[in-house]
């Protein structure tokens, strides 16, 4: 789980391109975004085909170009701008229980873990979203094997995706073995929610169903009802992930910077006369500041660590050296966050990069901001995770004030100081590569707005 940090050490050691493995070249450069990413010679690897289990793939394991094409231009229509703003009074339903949870925390000084907190929270909207469905996480613990067998999973196809041996050997379900019962129960809730929302008019909820209806069967199209719930599911790691690691992250360096803690504090509460006013709209995105976080949240702490390989179709010049065809290529999101070139000071949780008036350094940091990957694969989601992200953070600001937990609790998501291996940056907030990224913490203990009580900065 620390592939990130064994390519970005790498890349320090041997310079910006380098074999990571048979047949596999990682790239540490903008230029090499753009000629991997943005370049029709290039496609998703085939190691994506290994995450299919029933037959079925998603926009995240689909290879032909043109289907996926016309399958992320059907799916797009439920998490575009528009659907967004339709879908936002359920967002900001989930988002209320999430600060409802804090304040119940708030009264009795207990400390949170803000990883579990968010993730919570992140899945229980996509699950509005994708199924229509109220997994209810954050107040019932009955459906927490969701979360369980869903990170397993993830797990699992990371593992065959960087060692395929595994899937051809049959080894799959021996990775991560203490995750299976969650993750076969995980499986048959899916098909419980899947019947359930089947069995309603089709407009019964606004979710993902509902808004392709009038695609669905559309040979035209190529989406059957039955390819619809891989999407859906895909929907779950997909969308709950990205807004959950960047919210943690954005506590954790909020919680240990105290001088972007107060600028932010001011933004919102400024901005905002009153909490009734917190949606999404000119006022939020006028934030600018908030999004300047969020952005180096991203950045530092990118939801997708690895490597998003693709796969030359016939030789390709890639950052000036020709790759035959045939070969896994890539960029690893963590080494290009944190290359000098472009982000100076990289582990330095630093915002006001992101503001400067200098139009070449803002060009030269976009041209390697890939939290969000690039080209045609892009995330289609990233207007959902701006939206829920500012949303949470926002209201969570307005209405508390917050400090580090005491003791050992507070030292959870740091690095170990003299530790090996890239881990030893106390200050840093660490990432375990799973495709997606597993973290801990913070544990923040959260008191309401200006009691005199607190300790917070």
């Amino acid at each position: 789980m620390s592939l990130h940090l064994a390519a970005y050490s790498d890349s320090k050691k041997y310079g910006p391109v380098l074999r990571h493995g048979p047949n596999k070249l990682i790239f540490n450069s903008a230029t090499a975004l753009r000629d991997i990413y943005n370049n029709e010679k290039t496609n998703k690897s085939r190691v994506y085909l290994l995450t299919v289990a029933s037959g079925k793939p998603s926009i995240f394991s689909m290879l032909d170009v043109r289907k996926h094409r016309n399958r992320r231009k059907i799916i797009g229509q439920a998490i575009n701008d528009k659907a967004m703003r339709a879908f936002e009074p359920a967002m900001a339903e989930q988002i209320e229980i999430f600060i409802q949870q804090l304040s119940i925390s708030s009264r009795e000084s207990a400390p949170v873990d803000m990883t579990e907190r968010c993730k919570l929270l992140g899945m229980d909207i996509v699950g509005l979203l994708a199924f229509g469905c109220a997994l209810n996480l954050q107040t019932d613990p009955t459906n927490l094997h969701v979360v369980t067998g869903i990170a397993v999973k993830a797990y699992q196809h990371n593992c065959i995706m960087q060692c395929p041996l595994l899937q051809k050997l049959g080894l799959e379900n021996f990775v991560e073995r203490s995750g299976s019962e969650a993750r076969l129960k995980f499986a048959e809730s899916l098909q419980h929610i899947i019947a359930t929302r089947l069995s309603e008019p089709i407009h019964a909820r606004d979710d993902l169903y509902s808004t392709i209806a009038a695609h669905l069967g559309n040979t035209a199209d190529g989406i059957e009802t039955s390819e619809l719930w891989s999407e859906a599911l895909f929907f779950l790691p997909a969308g709950g992930d990205t807004a959950t690691t960047a919210m943690a992250s954005l506590f954790f360096y909020l919680s240990r910077n105290p001088r972007v803690y107060e600028k932010l504090v001011t933004e919102i509460r400024s901005t905002f006369k009153q909490y009734e006013d917190i949606k999404g709209g000119q006022q939020l995105a006028g934030c600018r500041y908030l999004r300047a976080c969020i952005d180096e949240a991203l950045r530092i702490t990118p939801p997708v660590a690895g490597t998003l390989w693709r796969e030359t179709c016939e030789p390709v010049v890639i950052d000036g050296h020709v790759v035959p065809a045939g070969t896994q290529v890539g960029v690893n999101s963590y080494s290009i966050h944190h290359n000098e070139e472009y982000f100076p000071r990289p582990f330095e949780f630093d915002p006001d990069r992101w503001l400067v008036k200098d139009e070449a350094q803002l060009s030269l940091m976009n041209s390697a901001f890939f939290a969000f990957s690039l080209g045609s694969r892009a995330c289609a989601g990233k207007s959902m995770a701006y939206l829920e992200t500012g949303l949470t953070m926002a209201k969570a600001i307005w209405l508390f004030d917050f400090e580090i937990a005491p003791g050992e609790l507070g030292a959870v998501g740091e690095g170990i100081p003299g530790k090996g291996g890239e881990r030893g940056r106390r200050n840093e907030f660490q990432l375990y590569d799973t495709f997606g990224s597993r973290h801990d913490g913070p544990y923040l203990i959260f008191h309401p707005r200006g009691d005199p009580l607190s300790g917070a900065v």
